[in-house]
């Protein structure tokens, strides 16, 4: 039907508009309830939305914005600097997440390879969660923000590895896998700098005065970021990151960011409503005891053990503290892990579900430990709730 896509986007709005408001009532934080929403009016819930790719599809354009809008706000000379000290930490940190997994899979009787498949999806963070929870001013003016960003993106390297080698698209052996793909960056980052010095800013400073122009030119300059990216074996949101980045020495770029926010949070509505969807909680009772289990147990331990790792990299205690807890759930690329294990049947059915039920549960607990001890932009409190 030609009108599906709005009713569908009317429904998911005027629902997403009355449950956010009764979660706000109760203090709750509003991106469970889009997660909610998705889980009521999706296939696993009343079935109301049968199909959720096409949703999905669209929910991502928020996640490469979201990577966009804070790539506009890094210099590189400071990217670089937080990569250099980060990048031990995120190792070491993904490698014993990896183990702790992978050992509660082998308890559950999984086989070994499939073992490792889950302590590969559970490795890691989510950027969107993670990064949607910090206020603009510490994200992009703060330390705290500017390690949080560090992190997550040399997470997504690893994750993309991992993705690439089960997919079949890393015959290679993984080290010069990795080394492929850290060349492609920095060619694609190059590539981007040079376009932006000698096509964008003249454009922008001549032009900068109609608003409208400066804003479909930079949006499409994170989109053509974006799909570059994807073309050359690299994420979306890689290329909508080093996009960024690479504007970020516009004038004009802080303005561009206060643009881009309410498309932003549009898609990402979207993008927590696809992720409730996904659910289906008609498994095996063991799986799905396992995947609460897990999800409940894994948010307390990233969280004790990244504390330690950025006290021992020389962080502050509080900030050590504050950046464990917003770091502390399994991320979005444990879903994308999943698609490739289980395309590949490397994975069964109801153990790549277990895996999304246990991601799922971190977002929750890890969003409720974070907006009830810190600053977020979705805080019902007043004094914690910075945008």
């Amino acid at each position: 039907m030609e009108l599906e896509i709005l009713f569908e986007l009317a429904v998911i709005m005027v629902s997403a508009a009355v449950l956010g408001t009764l979660f706000l009532f109760l203090r709750q934080p509003i991106v469970i309830a889009y997660i909610a929403i998705g889980f009521a009016l999706g296939p696993g819930g009343l079935g109301l939305i049968k199909e959720t790719t096409h949703l999905e599809q669209i929910a991502h354009v928020g996640v490469i914005l979201l990577l966009f809008l804070i790539g506009l706000n890094l210099q590189p000379q400071k990217l670089l600097a937080i990569f250099q000290k980060t990048a031990l930490l995120t190792l070491s940190t993904s490698l014993l997440f990896a183990l702790a997994a992978t050992t509660f899979a082998l308890l559950l009787q999984f086989s070994l390879f499939a073992s490792l498949i889950v302590g590969a999806a559970m490795m890691f963070s989510s950027t969107v969660v993670g990064l949607k929870l910090v206020p603009t001013t510490t994200l992009h003016h703060k330390r705290t923000g500017e390690v949080m960003t560090g992190v997550l993106l040399l997470q997504d390297l690893l994750a993309i590895l991992i993705i690439l080698l089960l997919s079949g698209g890393g015959s290679e052996h993984p080290i010069m896998a990795f080394g492929l793909l850290l060349l492609k960056f920095i060619a694609l980052a190059i590539a981007l700098f040079l376009g932006v010095r000698w096509i964008m800013l003249p454009l922008l400073t001549r032009f900068d005065v109609v608003q409208e122009y400066t804003f479909v030119a930079t949006l499409g300059w994170c989109l053509l970021g974006a799909e570059v990216a994807h073309l050359v074996g690299l994420s979306y949101e890689i290329g909508a990151f080093t996009a960024g980045i690479s504007i970020a020495s516009s004038p004009v770029a802080l303005a561009i960011a206060e643009h881009l926010k309410p498309l932003r949070e549009f898609f990402l509505i979207l993008f927590f409503f696809a992720i409730g969807a996904r659910l289906n909680l008609q498994i095996s009772p063991l799986l799905l005891a396992a995947a609460i289990i897990f999800g409940t147990l894994l948010v307390p331990l990233k969280a004790f053990i990244f504390r330690k790792a950025f006290v021992w990299s020389g962080e502050k205690e509080s900030a050590s503290k504050e950046l464990s807890v917003r770091l502390s759930q399994a991320s979005e690329f444990s879903l994308l892990v999943v698609l490739a294990a289980t395309s590949g049947d490397w994975l069964h059915y109801e153990q790549g579900m277990m895996i999304q039920i246990a991601t799922l549960i971190t977002f929750i607990f890890s969003t409720y430990w974070t907006v009830l001890r810190y600053p977020t932009p979705i805080s019902a409190s007043r004094h914690l709730l910075q945008d």
